[in-house]
């Protein structure tokens, strides 16, 4: 091959190595979060339209009242589950801790090497769902929803952002990071639309505002 062909093929590939690396694909993160993927933005919209409106009442709320974490294969809990779901390379041990990995959270951004550093967040809040209907169900239900795999309401994230989370609901706290809300938005709703679970009139309006940008 003439050094000129190979000059060019060189000249080729740092070109498509550019394009690349400008499309993110090379700044991907370690780990990515493997939440149920949620409804489209449109299906969203129709079941928040059929949410029942109501004023939240937390009489009688009491954490313990959501059993979780319950075991789900082995010795694996629900917890433990979420981290090797939600995780890239993890490692546990006879006891299904996880003793390695990264873990990257949407919510925020960062990545995290330490389990500890992480926390399973219930993206529909226990609190806010015994304020939303759950307050009616039976221990059996609430059980169901405190360990759910398979709607998106489940996820490995940050834990002070979980914490700074606590019970609210889209109408006073999003994700910092702008690119999740829609996915966050399409989840809330169709874990709500799922449960049969109610929405008060300021949790309507933020959640129709930011599906419609969806």
């Amino acid at each position: 091959m003439s050094k000129f062909y190979a000059r060019r093929r060189l000249s080729i590939a740092a070109a498509l190595t550019g394009l690349i690396a400008s499309a993110g694909l090379f700044n991907a993160p370690a780990a990515s979060a493997a939440l149920p993927t949620p409804v489209s933005a449109a299906t969203a919209r129709s079941y928040l339209a059929t949410l029942p409106v109501r004023t939240e009442s937390r009489t009688g709320y009491d954490r313990d009242l959501f059993p979780h974490w319950i075991t789900i294969s082995g010795t694996c809990n629900t917890r433990e589950t979420i981290l090797k779901r939600d995780g890239s390379n993890v490692v546990t041990d006879s006891a299904c801790a996880s003793t390695s990995g990264s873990w990257y959270s949407p919510y925020d951004g960062a990545t995290w090497s330490a389990a500890s550093d992480v926390d399973i967040d219930h993206l529909v809040p226990l609190a806010e769902a015994w304020d939303s209907g759950a307050g009616s169900w039976t221990t059996s239900r609430r059980q169901a929803f405190a360990n759910d795999l398979s709607r998106p309401q489940l996820i490995a994230v940050t834990d002070n952002v979980n914490q700074s989370k606590g019970d609210q609901d889209p109408a006073t706290w999003m994700p910092s990071r702008t690119a999740y809300r829609c996915t966050y938005v399409r989840a809330w709703v169709q874990v709500k639309h799922y449960y049969d679970l109610a929405v008060d009139s300021a949790e309507k309006s933020a959640l129709q505002g930011y599906l419609n940008n969806c």
